[in-house]
């Protein structure tokens, strides 16, 4: 957990990140380091390299196995290590503080700084592997791809996103990135799935959501994951989070994914709150956002 990750940083020595650098390194080329290559990777000598194995060991930050030959590799907790200290070395971030969401695809907590922040860090690829590398995009040119990939390729995926919306489409302001990890501005609101809304608001904030998808579809992307547990509703409006699969609309798959994002969306307010929301025209939805002419949703509802 990142929580003991944090506490063990001021402990750990420049020696034992060239030893995960290093590990990081040989993990670029196979899934097990072997353990006579490692000199050469964290350029420290071998009785060096027997010491901070033992160190990061202890610590968790490594694992290792005896295959057909003694090999070593990062665990999460290691490769975290690494994205935190070059937040620390960069004086983007001052410490970590509490959880504020811990899910199957990332984990998120609050970071000391000058002034709110949120710290993500992406975890796909390392429970199941197998199944995130044949859905996601950026990992299907890739016949080998380790957890460790697949996580930062989402991760730059997402900030470049980020970088590209903010501040025409309401989300999250990006901050900084290493590896599978980003620093974002902390957004106060309540997710939208735990929200409960009075009857009158319910239709002018689906008009606030549809407002940010044509937005981000002005500036070439379509999210590609709408759901209720990736929109923030705060006082002054919606922000929309969670953009690793965002693709741009000129995918050959673009107005497919926007489409699904639109139902999605709709499906959920339907369901909720049916009667607020009834049947609606989810294509004349779709291309209101692709016109750039979406205005009001009940135009589109029965």
């Amino acid at each position: 957990m990142v929580e003991n990750v944090a506490s063990e940083m001021a402990d750990l020595e420049d020696e034992d990140f060239y030893l995960l650098s290093g590990l990081e390194q040989g993990m670029r080329f196979s899934e097990w380091v072997a353990r006579p290559k490692l000199p050469e990777y964290a350029r420290l000598t071998d009785e060096e390299v027997d010491y901070r194995l033992d160190r990061c060991e202890r610590r968790d930050l490594i694992e290792r196995k005896t295959i057909q030959y003694e090999g070593f590799r990062l665990t999460f907790e290691g490769y975290d290590a690494l994205a935190l200290h070059t937040f620390a070395e960069r004086e983007t971030i001052e410490g970590v503080g509490a959880p504020l969401g811990v899910g199957k695809e990332s984990d998120v907590y609050e970071v000391r700084s000058y002034k709110p922040l949120a710290l993500k860090f992406h975890r796909e690829g390392y429970t199941e592997f197998r199944e995130v590398n044949k859905e996601r995009e950026y990992t299907a040119d890739h016949e080998h791809v380790s957890w460790m990939y697949t996580a930062r390729k989402a991760a730059e995926r997402e900030y470049e996103t980020l970088e590209a919306l903010y501040p025409t489409v309401s989300v999250p302001q990006p901050i900084d990135h290493s590896r599978h990890a980003i620093i974002m501005e902390r957004i106060d609101g309540v997710e939208l799935a735990r929200s409960k809304l009075e009857d009158e608001q319910v239709v002018p904030v689906i008009d606030l959501i549809f407002e940010e998808m044509t937005a981000a579809y002005r500036e070439g992307y379509v999210h590609a994951d709408m759901s209720e547990y990736n929109i923030f509703i705060a006082e002054d409006g919606v922000t929309v989070f969670d953009w690793p699969q965002a693709v741009p609309t000129d995918h050959e798959n673009a107005r497919e994914l926007l489409r699904r994002d639109v139902e999605n969306t709709l499906g959920y307010f339907q369901r909720k709150y049916p009667t607020q929301v009834g049947e609606a025209d989810i294509d004349g939805v779709v291309e209101a956002v692709v016109s750039d002419e979406f205005a009001r949703i009940d135009e589109f509802l029965d």
